[in-house]
């Protein structure tokens, strides 16, 4: 009996040791989060403008001129954000499986964040490239990515890019999303608002439109990736807050279970040494 009462105690020191850990994680994880998320909204800022810059521009070219727009067999490259760290939940499994289903197994992948490396290698997937995420990564490192993407696509090399990243839709939900870049699709195409200002329409584009174009799709291409990173980002570190969140209350239930099973140790050890001492005089 004492020996078992010894373990509980050890055990219980144990849990609220891990506890204060997790608790401890889910702290900074939620303030990397706070940060993450202000970043990734004045972000959205920039990307619209230059949306809709893109979209007026695309507007008054002659589609037919522009190779971003012209579909080509071929394989495509897939961009795939996955963490550098554990102790996420699902996040990085959800995004594997994804893989799976989506991508075949002789089209390159391109992988930003380190957890999926071996599995990808493991499955036989042919690593396009690859580059650590960190919690520095800036529009800089995403820039050469995509001009990297961008010459191995005018070269003939890949002829489609899309991106596997997992979409923030709040601090409880996160799903991974598949989206198509090149060639631009017709859901990436401006439509013609009539209730635009005339004054707006007569534009006059210096170089000529498809001049632009070419030189705003590496721009848009470059803002688009750099958006999804921060959204998977923002989404990684909203799954890990959770998940240690998750783990410091189970922790919270094992010590209470625990301790429980060393109070009803204790209350049957004191209880046998009463009934000892009980029988003991009663035998005098």
């Amino acid at each position: 009996m004492a020996q078992n009462k010894v373990a509980l105690k050890r055990r219980i020191r144990s849990v609220r040791a891990t506890k204060k850990i997790t608790n401890a994680m889910e702290l900074i994880a939620t303030s990397k989060l706070q940060r993450q998320k202000q970043k990734m909204e004045l972000n959205r800022v920039y990307a619209t403008t230059l949306f809709q810059t893109f979209n007026r521009v695309l507007g008054n070219a002659n589609i037919q001129e522009i190779p971003y727009l012209t579909q080509r067999d071929g394989k495509t490259l897939t961009l795939v954000f996955v963490s550098d760290m554990g102790l996420c939940g699902g996040y990085n499994s959800n995004i594997l499986s994804k893989i799976k289903e989506v991508i075949p197994n002789d089209h390159p992948v391109f992988i930003v964040g380190s957890k999926g490396r071996s599995w990808l290698r493991r499955n036989n997937y042919h690593l396009f490239g690859e580059l650590e995420t960190g919690d520095n990564l800036s529009y800089g490192h995403i820039s050469k990515v995509a001009d990297k993407i961008m010459d191995a696509y005018l070269s003939g090399e890949i002829t489609g890019l899309q991106v596997l990243y997992t979409k923030f839709v709040n601090t409880m939900t996160f799903e991974p999303t598949v989206m198509t870049l090149l060639p631009i699709n017709e859901e990436m195409l401006p439509t013609v608002d009539q209730t635009e200002d005339v004054l707006n329409q007569d534009i006059i584009f210096e170089p000529d439109a498809v001049t632009l174009i070419n030189q705003l799709v590496p721009m848009f291409i470059q803002s688009l990736l750099y958006s999804y990173w921060l959204e998977s980002k923002t989404s990684e570190h909203a799954a890990r807050r959770m998940a240690m969140d998750n783990a410091t209350d189970n922790a919270e239930e094992l010590i209470e279970e625990l301790v429980l099973k060393y109070n009803q140790s204790r209350q049957s050890a004191i209880t046998q040494e009463i009934t000892e001492i009980v029988a003991g005089a009663e035998a005098l």
